[in-house]
């Protein structure tokens, strides 16, 4: 069994303002990259985000009477006047 090494490297906490500095001096290519994986991490959370507002919602929606009273109206029929 190979025993395996790991090199620990220091990190610094980025600003906003250093992020943006550090991406102007990648290629093209990169910034793309970069720009790919930050929207596709943006839908992801979004999409997350909805989904939990989403079951929040639900539940409240079916347990809340206030919210469910109109929907008695649902099955009587509708007619638009003109």
């Amino acid at each position: 069994m190979a025993l395996e090494t790991f090199q620990i490297r220091s990190f610094t906490i980025m600003t906003t303002e250093t992020i943006i500095k550090e991406l102007d001096k990648l290629p093209l290519t990169d910034k793309l990259l970069v720009l790919e994986r930050t929207l596709k991490s943006m839908r992801q959370d979004r999409e997350k985000n909805l989904s939990n507002a989403v079951k929040v919602l639900y539940d409240e929606y079916k347990t809340d009477k206030e919210l469910t009273i109109f929907s008695q109206l649902d099955k009587d029929p509708f007619y638009e006047t003109r």
